[in-house]
């Protein structure tokens, strides 16, 4: 929770997306930034991401609070236990078209500030404020996003 008691929007986000997913045929996919306050398979994580099938036949027991998502899956034939804070989650998209949203990755743990409701989140696409963007101004293109090429749902 923020600093003046409002509760962050994007674990609300990531239900309502993965209840649209679901209620429309579609694969939810999570996309994540791996840390050590992640707990998935090492192995199957790519440049410090994982991408995880998150319907309801490849997972057990899913919940998505206010502060993680958890779940068991098997990976290998391996039954494994999942625990992804949310703010490490970077998508949650349709596997069929693309179609989600994206988030910012998370700050580093040390200098993580505490978010306020929604301005941390942007569309895939749009450019940051100029308050966000570096003071010294840069000639070299903005860097494109890693994972998932995702489509805006409007």
């Amino acid at each position: 929770m923020s600093a003046d008691g409002v509760s962050s929007t994007k674990p609300y986000l990531l239900r309502a997306l993965y209840e649209w997913c679901t209620d429309n045929g579609y694969t939810p996919y999570l996309a994540v930034q791996v840390d050590s306050s992640v707990r998935v398979p090492r192995e199957h994580v790519k440049n410090g991401e994982i991408v995880l099938n998150i319907s309801f036949g490849a997972t057990s027991g899913l919940k998505i609070d206010n502060d993680a998502v958890v779940f068991k899956a098997r990976f290998g034939g391996v039954a494994r236990d999942i625990m992804v804070p949310v703010s490490h989650v970077t998508a949650i998209y349709a596997r069929e078209n693309g179609q989600g949203m994206a988030f910012p990755p998370p700050e580093p743990a040390a200098e993580q500030p505490e978010p306020t409701a929604a301005a941390h989140l942007r569309p895939v696409g749009d450019a940051p404020t100029a308050a966000e963007a570096d003071d010294a101004p840069s000639d070299d293109p903005p860097p494109r996003p890693s994972g998932p090429h995702l489509k805006r749902v409007k």
